[in-house]
């Protein structure tokens, strides 16, 4: 009998050509279509209904059998719990992280499972190599749109039932493809942004789930500038939305002070309030379940689409220290810090708090 794989289609070109791929290459392939949210679908505004409806298209175009599954209780309890917790923190959080480590390759793969299937697979860009029995997560071909910064919390379990058909392809050769094959959606818009806010305005989207809390906006000297609309819809290094006029270079969101409810800003791009030497980090995973072994020189992203970044990881009080070569700009809590070997995403972290560029000088002499 054929592999049975169930591809996770959402609609775009994408999971598509891996399920073509798939397909072409003699699987016994199933689409199977996730809901994650319906908290405020309204019949007038529902691009679930029309991912579903692209979704159709491209099954019958491929002659395969279209599932559906309903995860929006799991969503909410697993990733959107965790996403307003954070921000009532003052922190900025990373729900596509958590999603692909609760959601697609956790309860999706549990169901895929039950229903049959072998493996699963999506339209990520990366890609999964085994190598003396242990997977690795390997960066896409198309590092413009690798998406293993999002992945890294993936283990060896879900990586051992996984595949990435598209992880080998830049995005134009996926659209080549889907357009040979009369896939309609070939030339679908890419979805943006957090997934259950879509096109929504994310301060009025938020606003429905927290009480906004305005307070001042103040420089590092102190002197008042304006208001803030409240602290939970600002993220560090923000320029855009401050309100602040006057003369001189931009504004930018240096701090964010919870216990005064105040947000500090600097002027200019590259005022030194703004970068860090270095972070800490919590919450780590590592892709083949082993820590290794500290310190480490190795490469980090503390920000997706961040060029890599020398760095070297040291033990901290609690998890990890990572130490740049060179100081970063606008690190924030609550964020992903991911590691890389080359083109081996190694695992990563929730980026707790940055530490000063003084304190990085002091890191880099030996002393810590």
């Amino acid at each position: 009998m054929s592999t049975r794989v169930a591809v996770g289609l959402s609609g775009g070109v994408d999971s598509a050509v891996a399920a073509l791929l798939l397909k072409q290459q003699g699987f016994d392939v199933t689409g199977l279509f996730m809901k994650n949210w319906e908290e405020d679908d309204t019949e007038s505004r529902c691009s679930a209904e029309e991912d579903l409806k692209a979704a159709r298209a491209v099954c019958a175009q491929l002659g395969i059998e279209l599932k559906t599954v309903n995860f929006s209780t799991e969503y909410w309890d697993r990733v959107f719990h965790y996403f307003l917790e954070e921000h009532k923190r003052g922190r900025t959080p990373n729900p596509d992280v958590l999603c692909n480590k609760e959601i697609k390759f956790k309860a999706f793969l549990d169901h895929a499972l039950d229903l049959g299937a072998d493996l699963i697979a999506t339209g990520h860009y990366a890609r999964v190599e085994k190598h003396d029995g242990v997977y690795r997560l390997l960066k896409a071909r198309d590092t413009q749109k690798d998406q293993t910064y999002f992945l890294y919390a993936l283990g060896q379990a879900p990586l051992s039932r996984a595949l990435f058909p598209i992880g080998h392809l830049t995005k134009p050769e996926v659209r080549e493809l889907a357009h040979a094959a009369g896939l309609p959606n070939y030339d679908r818009k890419d979805s943006t942004g957090i997934c259950f806010i879509g096109e929504r305005d994310f301060k009025s989207f938020l606003a429905r789930y927290l009480p906004a809390q305005p307070g001042d906006i103040r420089a590092l000297t102190g002197e008042r500038l304006g208001r803030h609309d409240g602290l939970m819809y600002y993220t560090l290094g923000q320029r855009q939305g401050l309100g602040i006029g006057g003369a001189g270079e931009a504004w930018y969101v240096a701090r964010k002070d919870m216990a005064s409810n105040t947000l500090y800003v600097v002027q200019g791009e590259h005022h030194p309030a703004l970068f860090s030497g270095g972070l800490t980090a919590d919450d780590l995973q590592w892709v083949t379940g082993a820590a290794p072994a500290l310190p480490l020189h190795c490469a980090a992203k503390s920000r997706y689409r961040q060029p890599d970044q020398d760095c070297v990881l040291s033990a901290a009080a609690d998890d990890v220290a990572v130490h740049f070569d060179q100081p970063q700009r606008a690190i924030t809590p609550g964020q992903a810090v991911v590691f890389y070997d080359g083109e081996e995403c190694l695992g990563g972290g929730t980026i707790r708090e940055a530490v000063a560029v003084t304190a990085h000088t002091e890191a880099a002499t030996g002393r810590y």
